[in-house]
C-alpha cells in the first residue's frame, strides 16, 4: 500500500496552515503562530473526554493531530466549555511569557483549520461532541 497523501504532504500542509493562521491573526512569526495553534488545540482538548478527543483527533491533519495529543495527561480534570473569554485566557496561558495570541485566536485557528479538514467528517464529529464543542470551532 502506498503512503497516504496526507502523510506524504504533512509538512507542506502544516506550513500552509501556519501561514494561514498567522495571516488571519496578524502575528508575525511561525513560532508565535505555533504557540497560538497549540494553545487552541490544548484548550479544546481539556474540554473533552478521552473518547471524544480521540474522535476529534481522527479528523485532524497529521501534524495537528500530533500536536493535539502530545504530552497528554489523561488524569487532568476535564474543563467545561465556558464563555469564550475564559477559553481565550486558557489559550493565552500556554508559555505565557512567549504567547502573543490575540483575542481572536480561537476564531483564527478555527478558520485555518476548517480550510484543511474534510468539512463533512469534521461536522459529523462536532455533532457527536458535547455542547459547546461545535461553537468552539464555528467560523
Amino acid at each position: 500500500m502506498p503512503i497516504p497523501m496526507d502523510i506524504q504532504h504533512a509538512t507542506e500542509e502544516f506550513e500552509a496552515f501556519l501561514a494561514d493562521a498567522r495571516d488571519r491573526s496578524g502575528l508575525t512569526t511561525r513560532n508565535q503562530t505555533y504557540t497560538m495553534a497549540q494553545g487552541v488545540l490544548l484548550a479544546f482538548r481539556r474540554r473533552l473526554s478521552i473518547a471524544d478527543a480521540i474522535r476529534f483527533a481522527d479528523v485532524l491533519p497529521p501534524v495537528l493531530r500530533a500536536i493535539f495529543i502530545a504530552d497528554w495527561d489523561p488524569e487532568e480534570p476535564q474543563a467545561s466549555f465556558d464563555d469564550r473569554a475564559s477559553m481565550i485566557r486558557d489559550v493565552q496561558a500556554l508559555r505565557r511569557d512567549h504567547n502573543f495570541s490575540p483575542e481572536t485566536c480561537i476564531d483564527d485557528v478555527a478558520a485555518a483549520l476548517r480550510a484543511r479538514v474534510d468539512e463533512s467528517a469534521f461536522d459529523r464529529v462536532m455533532a457527536s461532541l458535547p455542547a459547546g464543542a461545535a461553537e468552539f470551532w464555528k467560523v
